[in-house]
């Protein structure tokens, strides 16, 4: 029974067991498939044409070309290139995913495959050589610069412009309506009023103001 796994107890409790060899197969068997799991290197290989251009990787200098570098994640990289006597060359390099990295079967490929992939990309850059501006030509320019400078004057930074009300549109003003012609002067009556006579109001049927008759005493 020395080939099957068994419980023996202990204390009062079962613990199972393995026989000894079981143990060592499975530890010799986990040394030898580790390190052979599969798993992909990524590597960019950068070459400029003529050959000896500082390369920058997203902003890291990695070497002179031709040169490589190790990558973990796909996508866009911004490589820059610099040499003496060439112009400096930026470039957005697309490193797409293939398609043994998308999602799902990446798993497979990191881990199930026993052997390792390798994915090499390799980009290649042709350089142009740097044009060289005679002095005179440089001249021309600044002098035209300098026009451009005193016609259209630049506002320092900083300085506070004063800005004026804004033009505010013009007020139109209506017309005035004409004035009616003038009518006919009417000239005042030529007669002169005449006075009404005084009417007083009366009291018992005389006026009002005159004395009262007595009457006159007896005899």
């Amino acid at each position: 029974m020395g080939s099957v796994i068994f419980a023996k107890p202990i204390n009062g409790r079962l613990i199972w067991r393995a026989p000894t060899h079981y143990l060592l197969l499975l530890t010799v068997l986990g040394s030898v498939l580790l390190p052979s799991s599969g798993c992909v290197r990524r590597r960019l290989n950068v070459r400029t044409n003529p050959p000896g251009a500082l390369v920058y990787v997203d902003n890291q200098q990695i070497g002179t070309t031709p040169c490589s570098v190790d990558f973990v994640y796909y996508g866009t990289r911004e490589i820059r290139l610099v040499k003496p006597g060439f112009e400096t060359l930026t470039v957005n390099q697309p490193i797409p995913t293939p398609w043994y990295e998308y999602p799902g079967i990446d798993f497979i490929s990191e881990n199930l495959v026993p052997t390792k992939i390798r994915d090499n990309r390799t980009v290649t850059y042709n350089l142009a050589p740097q044009v060289i501006v005679p002095t005179a030509e440089l001249i021309d320019r600044a002098n035209l610069l300098r026009q451009d400078a005193l016609q259209y004057p630049v506002t320092q930074a900083g300085a506070t412009v004063p800005m004026g009300p804004a033009p505010s549109a013009p007020i139109v003003v209506p017309a005035p309506f004409p004035a009616p012609p003038p009518g006919p002067v009417v000239a005042p009556p030529a007669s002169v009023p005449q006075r009404l006579p005084d009417v007083y109001p009366t009291s018992a049927g005389r006026p009002i103001g005159t004395p009262e008759l007595l009457p006159p005493p007896p005899q």
